[in-house]
């Protein structure tokens, strides 16, 4: 992991470098109607079952990771676009490098990049980590991703900062 700060109130910032990895789940886009994504992972956790085998797992047989990763349209894992409102977002696991997705599942592979993390735990946390970057002139340069620890529950928005 990296180093924690108190980005002021009541925001804690941590700065994590993860290498390119794998996401294996369900795709969908804000070209879609509301609700498209509650239904991404109703779909993504009643068939986990057709990807449990692919997981990428720790020592202990855990999974390591829950995504709802995102990209551009481009594919390019860029930011959303217009002012963070569309996109492309996958609901899935984290799985090992050399998994093939299953019908009916698309495997993204993220690049690597170092990010500052902050427990995603008020609506207003995504709001909050942009202005504290752009008051620290500190760039985005990727989607923001979000991150479920699988052991604990607790979720967290990861902001790519600088491509590896």
């Amino acid at each position: 992991m990296g180093n924690t700060k108190n980005a002021g109130g009541d925001m804690v910032v941590q700065s994590i470098v993860k290498e390119s990895f794998c996401v294996i789940g369900k795709e969908g886009s804000t070209r879609e109607e509301d609700g498209w994504i509650q239904r991404l992972w109703a779909d993504a956790n009643a068939r986990f079952e057709q990807v449990a085998q692919l997981a990428k797992t720790d020592e202990t047989g855990k999974l390591v990771g829950i995504w709802g990763a995102m990209t551009d349209f481009s594919r390019s894992f860029l930011p959303w676009e217009n002012g963070f409102s569309q996109g492309l977002y996958l609901a899935g696991v984290e799985c090992r490098d050399g998994a093939q997705a299953p019908d009916g599942w698309t495997k993204w592979t993220i690049p690597g990049f170092e990010y500052l993390c902050t427990p995603n735990v008020q609506p207003e946390t995504f709001e909050n980590t942009i202005r504290y970057l752009r008051d620290r002139q500190i760039p985005l340069v990727g989607a923001v991703q979000e991150f479920t620890n699988p052991n604990t529950g607790e979720g967290y928005l990861w902001f790519p900062i600088r491509r590896l």
